[in-house]
């Protein structure tokens, strides 16, 4: 698990391009990250300036297997709340790097010395992940109906919240 560093940011582009494939689950498909090379490393730095913001990359030797994120506002009201963003290559799925990177995610928002909620989204049917946020203590919040449309069909996201 490491910090992200400006060098990373054609890996993290490719990683996301690459994994938007793998699952419906995301908020984008195979090369529809909104990010280019550039734009990523404008987010690196930006990232890098906020002191209640952080990404963490796993890897296996050059490969990235998951990216964690919290992502957090300058606004007085809301910069108390950090969402969190975490995807796993399918292939690194079910070994318990997921669990780590939230560990990992919590601790260095309760060590912050500003956020005291992470929010985050995730699809209602995406059973595995809920059940993987319930156990870090997140709960359910809120419904988003037919949030989601793929071929047609409607899904729902769960909003889930934890206070620290």
């Amino acid at each position: 698990m490491s910090g992200t560093e400006l060098e990373d940011a054609k890996k993290i582009v490719d990683f996301y391009n690459y994994v938007g494939g793998e699952t419906t689950f995301l908020s984008f498909e195979k090369d529809e990250y909104p990010m280019d090379e550039a734009g990523q490393k404008e987010d690196i730095l930006s990232t890098k300036e906020q002191p209640a913001s952080i990404m963490i990359l796993a890897m296996d030797g050059d490969e990235i297997a998951e990216i964690g994120t919290i992502h957090s506002g300058n606004k007085i009201k809301a910069r108390h709340q950090g969402e969190l963003g975490i995807v796993v290559a399918k292939k690194y799925q079910a070994k318990g790097i997921g669990s780590e990177i939230i560990r990992q995610l919590i601790d260095f928002c309760k060590g912050n010395g500003i956020t005291t909620r992470i929010q985050l989204d995730t699809r209602c049917d995406n059973e595995v992940a809920v059940k993987l946020y319930e156990k870090f203590g997140f709960e359910i919040e809120g419904r988003l109906k037919n949030t989601t449309l793929i071929n047609g069909e409607y899904f729902d996201l769960y909003v889930m919240g934890l206070m620290l």
